[in-house]
């Protein structure tokens, strides 16, 4: 299961407080498949997300998998870092 860095509960946080996102919303991973048929992930942020979806339990703060996205995901832990006010995520493969 996807692992959360404490860097990236933190800016995940930061994300759902900012001013403009409703109260609820949840942080959302998606797996994307372009039309060159590379796959790759999409973060969102979303009111509701479909009951199929995994939910990943940091520290006072959750993130929704699609699905595939989850299957994508199983092996590796969410880091972020902040610089000039922008948010940076990176996925590492999770310590052994």
């Amino acid at each position: 299961m996807l692992e959360l860095s404490s860097q990236a509960e933190e800016a995940i946080r930061g994300i759902l407080a900012s001013e403009g996102v409703p109260d609820g919303a949840s942080f959302r991973i998606s797996a994307q498949q372009s039309p060159e048929a590379e796959s790759g992930l999409a973060v969102s942020i979303v009111d509701d997300s479909p009951p199929e979806d995994q939910v990943v339990e940091g520290d006072d703060v959750e993130v929704r998998l699609e699905p595939t996205a989850a299957e994508m995901l199983d092996d590796k832990q969410l880091d972020a870092q902040v610089a000039n006010g922008e948010v940076q995520f990176s996925l590492n493969a999770q310590a052994a």
